[in-house]
């Protein structure tokens, strides 16, 4: 692998831009994250491609807000734009857990460290560009700004808040991924049309004065929701909102979203078409150190690099819709699918990687098995609103094929010098279970899960059922809990067969709307039946633009507008989580007086059956 230079990576300081003999700037990128130059890092992403685009890009990354605030003004002003992300994920995600607790470590910051970034950096790093640099537009992108660009429960500080354009003062908001709108805005500013009237390019929200003309798109409808005062007095009107916009996020052809809020219109643009595979291709295959910033080498390794260092992704988007997961909101439901000539061209530059031991981390996605998945007819996919193409059944349009995935695989491990490729990504059990997937062929099921359990897996297969209680899980998009038994069932029977010797780890979600006490009971004992003692686990926590985060705080589901029960209460959410640890000597008493209590003899008995003393 050739010896890289400083200047490989984008300039971070003025020393740099002047090794590259720049005289001026013309975007200039301020980051949440660390800076590393890799594909999985939507930072280095969005510099990459602006400089692809002939652009001078320098990054900023984790600027200090506590002091006087130089690393704002030290790169001078840029001839376009500012661009400004919270990081990979979003900020108050980072900072804390589900119980409100901040985190002892910081994924993307070096050797972990935390209060390298603020809480609501988006807005935080917006609001001091706009006050030091008033005439220079600001384009917010990333996670945070995508699930937040309209208004939005936030759990942090269990707050309905306006979107993020209102408070951050940024003059555009680039939603989802964030490429395809990205070229177009440069291309029209290189036009020399002025910033302040692009109004109307696909994928972007902006605001204007409500006594201003919603602009003229001729192929574009339009829908209004609820104004953000309406919503702050009604929260039913608030749930009714979500509807409307996670049908219009998932369209082939979305309509054109708009709200009032106090004195302006937010105007929320249709997304672009998913991205076609040359599109995907060109992204993933620009020239990526796919390495940290020299900067950091003294400070420690960045966690989420490391975790991600020898991994591909190879796809993106999800048509799953579960209602607790943001994916779909940011990505979409349908799946943008990387060339094999692509993905094996970045496994020979991970391969060829002075460190590379032979092993792959992760051949994935946020679904590992949906890659080159889509409609049978196009035209079918055009007319669909559904926000999930598997619940509560699978699609009969859909192409649930496992064939070019598992010849990806094959491809991969022929690679002289990859031992092993793992699969790291969580894989959608349901689609491989032949009862819920009738639209596959049987065989080639059984040939991918052959493959994964024999060739990509390390002692333990992760899937995620979330629950057991078939009311719950219709709430959550998810197949009822027959279909793990079925797939347990192959997999025991493979793992026999094969003389594997792997464990099956399924994960677990509490505290779900809809989830009662009796049905964490009857969970731990179903689960406890099967033969597991849980680890993986987790309590829900509301982020914004989900069905569940909705319920959460209207206490009505969106698409039916009835009445739903959730947790909400410290109490209630722990006492839901203690019932996934039963096994656990100081929960047990507990457990018996809750049992007792609900007149639920049959599952104590079974949870935890009295010893008969000889």
């Amino acid at each position: 692998m050739q010896e890289h230079r400083l200047s490989d990576w984008l300039p971070t300081t003025n020393r740099e831009v002047k090794i590259r003999a720049w005289d001026a700037l013309d975007v200039i990128i301020f980051s949440g994250d660390a800076y590393v130059d890799h594909p999985a890092f939507g930072p280095a992403v969005l510099g990459r491609i602006l400089e692809n685009l002939g652009l001078r890009v320098a990054i900023i990354p984790q600027p200090n807000v506590n002091d006087n605030l130089q690393d704002f003004e030290k790169m001078g002003t840029p001839k376009l734009f500012f661009a400004v992300t919270a990081g990979a994920m979003d900020s108050m995600v980072s900072n804390y857990t589900a119980n409100k607790r901040q985190r002892d470590k910081d994924a993307y910051t070096p050797n972990g460290d935390k209060g390298f970034r603020p809480d609501y950096a988006s807005i935080v790093y917006s609001k001091i560009l706009k006050e030091k640099f008033p005439e220079v537009p600001v384009v917010i992108g990333g996670i945070e700004a995508s699930l937040r660009r309209v208004t939005h429960y936030d759990y942090w500080s269990d707050k309905l808040k306006t979107n993020i354009l209102s408070e951050s003062n940024a003059d555009l908001l680039i939603y989802g991924m964030g490429e395809l709108p990205l070229k177009e805005l440069v291309n029209l500013l290189q036009k020399g049309v002025p910033f302040h009237s692009l109004k109307t390019i696909k994928q972007t929200a902006v605001l204007i004065p409500s006594f201003e003309k919603i602009p003229k798109n001729k192929n574009w409808e339009d829908v209004e929701i609820h104004s953000h005062e309406k919503c702050l007095q009604d929260k039913k009107a608030f749930a009714s909102n979500f509807k409307i916009l996670e049908q219009e996020s998932n369209k082939v052809f979305g309509r054109r979203i708009s709200q009032e809020v106090a004195d302006d219109t937010l105007l929320i643009n249709p997304p672009y078409a998913t991205m076609t595979e040359k599109e995907i291709d060109s992204s993933f295959d620009l020239p990526f150190t796919r390495l940290p910033h020299p900067k950091y080498n003294k400070r420690g390794p960045i966690p989420a690099y490391e975790m991600i260092k020898f991994s591909i992704n190879i796809h993106r988007g999800c048509f799953g819709g579960c209602s607790f997961c943001t994916i779909s909101a940011h990505q979409g439901k349908f799946i943008a699918s990387r060339s094999q000539k692509s993905v094996l061209k970045e496994v020979d530059a991970v391969a060829n990687m002075p460190d590379f031991k032979g092993y792959l981390s992760d051949i994935g996605g946020p679904s590992a098995n949906m890659y080159q998945m889509k409609g049978k007819i196009q035209s079918i996919c055009d007319k669909c609103i559904a926000p999930s193409c598997i619940s509560p059944v699978v699609c009969y349009n859909l192409d649930t094929s496992h064939k070019p995935l598992t010849e990806l695989y094959q491809a991969v491990d022929k690679h002289p010098k990859v031992k092993k490729s793992f699969i790291g990504s969580g894989i959608r059990y349901d689609l491989l279970v032949p009862e819920f997937n009738k639209n596959a062929n049987p065989k080639e099921l059984a040939d991918y899960t052959k493959e994964v359990l024999t060739k990509h897996v390390s002692g333990r297969l992760k899937v995620a059922p979330e629950h057991t209680s078939d009311r719950v899980l219709k709430l959550m998009r998810k197949p009822s809990f027959k279909y793990f038994h079925s797939f347990k069932k192959q997999f025991d029977e493979l793992n026999k067969k094969l003389h594997l010797n792997l464990q099956l780890i399924p994960y677990f979600i509490s505290s779900h709307p809809a989830s009662e006490l009796e049905d964490m009971a009857n969970l731990a004992c179903e689960t406890k039946d099967m033969g597991f003692q849980l680890e993986q686990v987790q309590g829900f926590t509301p982020t914004p633009m989900t069905v569940a985060t909705v319920i959460y705080y209207s206490g009505y589901h969106p698409y039916t507008l009835k009445k739903t029960y959730t947790p909400r209460t410290k109490e209630e959410r722990n006492n839901q989580h203690q019932f996934f640890f039963w096994y656990k000597k100081e929960n047990q008493a507990w457990i018996r007086n809750t049992l007792t209590r609900l007149g639920r003899m049959d599952m104590l008995r079974k949870l935890l059956p009295l010893k008969i003393k000889k």
